[in-house]
Formats: C-alpha cells, structure tokens, sequence
C-alpha cells in the first residue's frame, strides 16, 4: 500500500528514546531498512541527541546510506546548540532539524534570540515550548514566531502529568494556527487515535487526532471544535473529518515516534493508505 502525501514524512524515527529504547546499533540499521521498504515514505529523520550524534554517524556505514544519515538533533540546551553544530560539522551525516530544549532555570525568552542569531545552516529548527500555564509562554511563542523558528510540542513521556489535556494541546495549536508557525510533537503518539493505555491507563493523544485538529485551527475553527477533535475516539469518525487535510502539514509538520511500524498499521486499518 502507498503512503498519500497528507502522511509523507510524517513520522520522524525516535527509536532510541523512551519507550522503545532500541539500541543504538540497532536502531540505524532498522532506521536504514525503513528507508528501503514500503514505509519509507511515511518516515522522516533519525532523531538523536547530540551525545550520541558522533557514534550515530559511525554506525551509519556508506553501505547503510549511500548518501548520509539523515538527523534531527535534539539538543538538551541553547548553551549546547554550538557543540552540536561542530560535531555534526564532522560528521557524514545530513542535519535536516534541530530540536532544542531551553534552560529553565533561566528567563526563557532572550535564550529564543540565542538560538536564531546562531548559524545553524539550513537546519530546521524547532524549540521545545513551555506549557501553555507557564508565565513566559506568550512571550516565548511570540519570539520563536517572530525569528522564523518553530515549535515542539510534549505530548507524552513515561509519567502520567507528561500527557498534555485536550484544552492544553488546544491551546497550543491554536496559539500556532494563529501565528501561522509550524510545529512538530514528541512522546506519546504512537497511534493514529485517542486511546487510554491498557497497559498504563495513560491519555493518549492520537496523531490523527492531532492532524485533523491542525486542519481545523488553521481553517479559522474555534477552539471547542478543535478541542473535539483531539478528544474523538472514533477512528472513522475521524478518517470520514480528514477531507482536504494538505492544508494541514504546513503547520503539523511531523511528530517523534519510536515505532514507525505501529503508525503504519493504524493508517492501513482505518483504510487511509492507497493501493
């Protein structure tokens, strides 16, 4: 089955995190057979933090990937952006996107002007936002907005309190739509619909959920329709609202996963892949 454009890319390769947590070895070598089967179109980057970013390169032998390791780096800190630029520098490997995480015990604000006045090539460059509750996020939104960057959006992690609430990712979609910047999310979308965890009993947001929310936010929707959309456990419910969704990826522009697998499988089931 063909993977449509709504989806191309959509899924950037998070195997190494949390909670799949392949091993390094193993994961570039899965990651270079997904590239080269019936899912390759649905699967973006490799998503590595910069610790690991030389070894990664190391492991991605030119018999792997003739051209180079496609990355996006996840960057623990502003003060580290520089060390990362340096290491992938030397490195075979293609830095697509950056993902950088601020430093809270500082004012969050000015650390946004850090990172855009420092060349960063033609690496995508997304900032993790605050919660929406957060005193600075207006003021970190506007900044990331303002120089050209982009977003990233938690929507997961190993805790309970990590699962954003509808109202909160609302908020933030919203708050994108509006400023017309796109943006990407990480942990917890593994699959295509809302669902509560069997084996956690985590809220799970669905990344289909989040697609067709993004659709709605930036067709003007008011946030109680798009808030309905992030809380619908229908999957045909939603597959019959995804219509026009193209409109959609320039704002939702892909979300970390640590199976590319499962997404696939989702999409299959719902009848949205082609034949």
């Amino acid at each position: 089955m063909s993977i449509p454009t709504v989806f191309a890319a959509l899924v950037d390769d998070a195997a190494i995190f949390p909670p799949g947590s392949l091993p390094l070895p193993a994961a570039v070598e899965a990651h270079a057979a997904h590239r080269n089967s019936h899912l390759r179109a649905l699967v973006g980057p490799f998503v590595v933090g910069t610790g690991a970013l030389a070894t990664a390169a190391e492991l991605a032998t030119p018999e792997l990937f003739p051209a180079a390791l496609p990355v996006s780096v996840v960057v623990p800190s502003p003060d580290a952006l520089g060390e990362t630029i340096a290491v992938a520098g030397r490195c075979r490997v293609a830095m697509e996107a950056l993902e950088i995480k601020l430093d809270h015990s500082r004012p969050l604000a000015p650390q946004i002007t850090e990172i855009a006045d420092r060349d960063r090539g033609d690496a995508t460059t997304y900032v993790e936002a605050p919660r929406p509750s957060h005193p600075e996020w207006p003021d970190v939104l506007a900044a990331i907005a303002d120089r050209g960057l982009r977003l990233k959006f938690r929507t997961g992690g190993t805790q309970a309190e990590a699962f954003p609430a509808e109202a909160e990712l609302t908020t933030w979609i919203g708050a994108a739509a509006r400023r017309s910047t796109p943006f990407k999310c990480t942990a917890g979308l593994h699959n295509a619909v809302r669902h509560t965890s069997a084996a956690t009993g985590f809220e799970h947001h669905g990344f289909l959920n989040i697609l067709c929310a993004a659709a709605a936010a930036a067709d003007g929707a008011d946030g109680d329709s798009v808030a309905s959309l992030l809380a619908e456990r229908d999957g045909g419910v939603l597959a019959d609202a995804l219509g026009d969704t193209a409109a959609a990826r320039p704002l939702f522009a892909s979300y970390g996963s640590c199976s590319i697998d499962e997404p696939y499988e989702d999409l299959a089931a719902l009848g949205l892949l082609g034949h």
